[in-house]
């Protein structure tokens, strides 16, 4: 069996920044439409910027474990083409498209697990990837 795994632990206070300088453009620059769709519903619920702003982070060092577990980093692959969405259950999945789909596809992974968390000043994320 083939197993790989990425983990990153960011400050919220630095999407926090990214967002007030940013906005829309820094979240249209990393999260697919799907994700964006799921944000909206997110704010539509918590009016709280700092839990707006967690949430966005534990996401983000998903996506940032995800290119690591690839092996590849951000470089050469979209921020955009590892999507983290969630089961029914609210558990998190990942959906890779693209080239990140390629790579993986290259080296036989087939199974993602996804682990996000946060506290009041950090978020942090875990991927492992597996296959035969």
């Amino acid at each position: 069996m083939n197993i790989s795994s990425g983990i990153d632990l960011i400050e919220i206070e630095r999407i926090e920044k990214a967002l007030d300088r940013h906005g829309e453009h820094f979240l249209k620059k990393i999260f697919s439409v799907t994700e964006l769709e799921r944000l909206v519903k997110f704010r539509e619920r918590h009016v709280n910027p700092r839990l707006i702003a967690a949430e966005v982070a534990a996401r983000f060092a998903a996506k940032e474990a995800c290119s690591k577990a690839l092996g590849t980093g951000i470089g050469p692959v979209s921020w955009r083409e590892m999507e983290i969405l969630n089961e029914r259950s609210g558990k998190p999945i990942l959906r890779l498209t693209g080239k990140a789909a390629q790579i993986a596809g290259f080296l036989g992974y087939t199974s993602w697990s996804v682990s996000l968390t946060h506290t009041r000043g950090m978020a942090a994320a875990v991927v492992v990837a597996a296959g035969d």
